[in-house]
């Protein structure tokens, strides 16, 4: 059984406890499901979803940790590349073995029932990276979708740019 965890806002641990996760998140091929990523030997990596989440507003994350078959198909790839299907065990494998991990996720194209999470946990609200992986040091982009009117900071993100 593969261990994997899905980052969640913290108000969504009740509804969770009871009726699982809902798949509606939608992936790069149109397909329903649930991100998430396997359980990792580094903190890092398998949290790294954390503060680019927070970025849409929620507080607090929650770590749902949960399991699925081995051979059950999944979807797996970097966050700006089309994904591939794999069964669970191999894109877990596949993630593991990469060099640098970050931006990777894995999609179970189906919900996550209330039986098969191991458990809920909090999980440092500081760990992971924004925007993008290796963005530090670099200027933020000031389109509106990046930075959409009213985010916090966007305005002088835009002013920086018009000026340069």
């Amino acid at each position: 059984m593969t261990l994997l965890v899905h980052l969640t806002p913290a108000k969504n641990i009740r509804s969770i406890r009871r009726a699982g996760i809902r798949a509606v998140s939608v992936g790069r091929t149109d397909a329903t499901g649930v991100y998430c990523l396997p359980v990792l030997p580094s903190y890092q990596n398998t949290y790294q979803w954390g503060r680019e989440l927070r970025r849409g507003g929620q507080r607090t994350l929650v770590a749902v940790h949960f399991r699925i078959p081995d051979d059950e198909p999944v979807l797996v790839g970097h966050y700006n590349t089309r994904p591939v299907e794999l069964a669970s065990a191999a894109a877990a494998a596949l993630i593991a073995g990469q060099q640098d991990a970050r931006g990777y996720e894995l999609l179970v194209p189906r919900p996550i029932q209330a039986g098969e999470i191991h458990r809920i946990r909090g999980v440092n609200q500081v760990t992971g990276w924004r925007y993008m992986p290796n963005a530090h040091g670099r200027p933020p982009c000031a389109c509106p979708i990046c930075n959409p009117r009213g985010a916090y900071g966007a305005a002088k993100i835009r002013k920086a740019f018009d000026e340069a």
